[in-house]
């Protein structure tokens, strides 16, 4: 395993990070399932877990905490707030009166007194960055949190919250976490050189692009994964987006096999080696899911690889745009452009 500085907290972090977004209802693993998953991960020298209040209702954090207890000080612990947690519509977003609260919660599920990374799930329009930063900045000042970031940010809100932070004089967000893998390489032309521009750790999530770079997903084969029973549009092969993502597999597949590596090598060790990038979080949903994503752990791709890779998806570009979940506000609501 390697080690990266997260951004400029002087932490060290694993290039590969544990998510733990299937433990629970989400990807039906159970809490025996998810700590042999927690095991061989901490065995194998990942030191973050990354989770969220939203997965699973609560529940994710819940079995995290118990897989980890005993061990809370060799671990990076992160985890996230903003996403729907019930039907009143104060329990969301990133205001003062509900992060508190959001932040208790988890703590209690997790059965920890603090956490070392508090992000915000995504940007809330409905928010000032002054208002969440100062939150944030409070909570860090009471010792529940150590440090905090942003996920999913476009690139231009990842500017706001910094220029916000600095005009207000408050604490700063000191990571992102975007999606990246190759089939979805949107982040580099924006996201990830503004993240290099303020030194921000980046925690890239889904680098196997929802299993389409897991070797599950191939030509002549039926698509049969957890995923794709969750959103089969994702993996409609009638949809233009996904036959152009298929015949991108099967290319890299061939790049793999080249290379003497698997697909998932291929995947992971692409996302991990843009400088921009400090971890690539894994979510194994099984025992196997992990060993076969551990065996990534350490892949440097040659530049002939990486070359090769660019040929078949060009930097910069997502094979599935209409998938992007940090589209802007002013785009997909009519009501922000029509009177």
């Amino acid at each position: 395993m390697q080690y990266r500085t997260l951004g400029r907290t002087g932490v060290q972090v694993s290039t590969l990070a544990l998510g733990a977004m299937n433990f629970g209802r989400i990807g039906s693993t159970t809490r025996d399932e998810a700590t042999a998953i927690v095991d061989a991960a901490l065995d194998a020298g990942i030191n973050l877990i990354d989770t969220a209040d939203a997965y699973s209702a609560g529940e994710s954090e819940e079995i995290v905490g118990k897989a980890i207890a005993g061990r809370r000080d060799d671990l990076v612990l992160a985890t996230k707030a903003w996403m729907p947690m019930g039907e009143d519509r104060n329990r969301r977003g990133s205001s003062r009166r509900w992060l508190v609260t959001a932040l208790e919660d988890s703590l209690r599920r997790l059965g920890v007194g603090h956490v070392d990374l508090y992000q915000i799930h995504r940007w809330d329009p409905a928010t000032a960055d002054d208002e969440t930063l100062s939150v944030l900045a409070d909570l860090r000042q009471a010792g529940k949190i150590r440090y905090f970031g942003s996920s999913t940010y476009p690139a231009y809100r990842i500017v706001q919250a910094q220029w916000a932070a600095r005009e207000q004089r408050l604490g700063r967000f000191v990571t992102e976490q975007p999606s990246y893998s190759i089939l979805q390489r949107g982040i580099e032309a924006d996201v990830l050189p503004v993240a290099q521009e303020y030194d921000l750790g980046v925690l890239a999530w889904s680098p196997l692009a929802s299993g389409w770079l897991s070797g599950a997903v191939r030509a002549g084969r039926e698509v049969a994964t957890h995923r794709s029973a969750l959103l089969p549009r994702r993996f409609d092969l009638s949809i233009p987006a996904n036959r152009l993502r298929l015949d991108a597999v099967e290319r890299l597949a061939t790049v793999a096999d080249e290379a003497g590596l698997t697909l998932i090598q291929l995947a992971l060790g692409f996302v991990t080696a843009h400088p921009g990038v400090t971890s690539a979080i894994i979510g194994p949903r099984t025992i196997d899911h992990v060993r076969a994503q551990l065996a990534a752990a350490g892949t440097v791709l040659t530049a002939d690889v990486l070359t090769a890779i660019d040929e078949i998806v060009a930097p910069g570009v997502d094979l599935a745009p209409d998938e992007k979940v940090d589209a802007r506000p002013a785009l997909a609501d009519p009501a922000l452009r029509r009177r």
